[in-house]
């Protein structure tokens, strides 16, 4: 199955993209722990968001391999 250069570049900046967020929600919960070891209301929701941020760019990813993908299977 051959990819254009412009379908391949879409795919790595995807992938590049969801593990660039994955890394920043990892810091924040990290530094949103060593501020604040226990639980805190607050704390939860920055997490939350943070966390949030990460499903949808692995969304966005999914959807750009879904566009690259199934017409060359169909």
């Amino acid at each position: 199955m051959d990819i254009s250069q412009t379908e391949f570049l879409f795919q790595t900046m995807a992938i590049g993209m969801v593990l660039s967020i994955e890394g920043l929600n990892t810091a924040i919960e990290k530094m949103a722990d060593f501020i604040h070891p226990d639980y805190h209301e607050r704390i939860g929701f920055i997490k939350d968001i943070a966390a949030g941020a990460v499903f949808f760019a692995a969304l966005t990813a999914i959807a750009i391999g879904l566009i690259i993908y199934i017409p060359k299977f169909i």
